[in-house]
């Protein structure tokens, strides 16, 4: 059996796939809805999540922030809210069953090489494992697992992980992981930011955004949100991508955090960083990342939207 400890946007449609994949799971959030919705495939429900790590060797974890991963790991986990279980409120150091776990979060480097240096004092093997891919790629099974740990651990581990999507070996030490994921990411958030504003450009020069998206994907600025969000999300007004504007912001403001450690200057980063705390100070955490694009309109005084004066034949 194995554990799966979160079932947000990522985690839902990653725990089906292990149980599409023929695994017996184990899993626990504190949203009902994802429980049931989870249960209804064929998972047994948990009532915490240390009562997950008396049972399962293998423990997933998919959660939001380094603050909540912190508290799953070593107790207090939201004691009190939800569930009547012995074990609410305990962390999964000391369970009776297991002996790896691989987080899925991202929770940046630093936190994450002080669990990973706790949970191996406890006997636990810790697997730094971010992924990226977006819920689509989630719900597909064609994530990017950016796993560091021992060799020998990911070779045990990486059939399963393959259930994701597909796993890279990045790194022999917890941390390395996400030091990949928040340099993708980082990179996924300029493109978004930087994509706008030339987008908006276009318009308020009489440009169409659609084609202009047509014409920057087989020209030197293509990138992943001309490719997929602008036409599936920004242009035709749904902002429906999928990844909350906090989560971005969350990852965004981490990498900064640790470049800034590590001693690399991120003069364009801190400018992104800048755009998407405006963002969720306007918008909301829960606001769809893809609305950036709405900070940008704002200021430039413009909709990127196909008016019917300048929609395609």
């Amino acid at each position: 059996m194995l554990g799966f400890i979160g079932l947000g946007n990522m985690g839902l449609p990653m725990a089906s796939r292990l149980l599409a994949a023929g695994h017996k799971v184990l899993a626990f959030d504190l949203r009902q809805d994802a429980c049931q919705a989870l249960a209804a495939q064929g998972a047994e429900i948990a009532t915490s999540p240390r009562a997950i790590a008396d049972r399962a060797i293998t423990v997933f974890m998919s959660l939001p922030t380094p603050q909540i991963v912190r508290q799953v790991i070593e107790g207090k986990h939201h004691e009190g809210k939800h569930h009547d279980g012995k074990h609410q409120g305990e962390g999964l150091l000391g369970a009776a069953a297991m002996k790896v776990l691989v987080d899925l979060s991202t929770t940046g480097a630093s936190i994450t090489k002080d669990l990973a240096r706790v949970t191996q004092q406890a006997g636990v093997c810790y697997v730094d494992s971010p992924v990226s891919g977006g819920v689509n790629g989630a719900v597909k099974g064609t994530l990017a697992i950016m796993c560091a740990c021992p060799r020998k651990d990911y070779e045990a581990l990486e059939g399963l992980l393959a259930v994701f999507g597909k796993p890279f070996h990045v790194g022999e030490e917890a941390g390395q992981g996400q030091s990949m994921k928040l340099a993708n990411n980082m990179l996924s958030a300029t493109a978004m930011a930087a994509s706008a504003e030339a987008i908006a450009f276009g318009v308020k020069q009489g440009l169409n955004p659609m084609v202009m998206a047509e014409v920057i994907n087989v020209s030197t600025g293509a990138n992943t949100a001309i490719r997929d969000k602008f036409p599936k999300a920004i242009i035709p007004r749904l902002f429906n991508f999928g990844f909350a504007s906090g989560l971005m912001n969350k990852d965004v403001q981490l990498c900064l955090e640790e470049a800034q450690a590590c001693g690399v200057p991120m003069a364009i980063g801190s400018a992104v960083g800048a755009i998407w705390h405006e963002t969720v100070e306007r918008l909301g955490a829960e606001s769809d990342f893809t609305e950036v694009a709405k900070i940008i309109e704002a200021k430039a005084g413009v909709v990127i939207e196909i008016k019917p004066s300048s929609s395609k034949e």
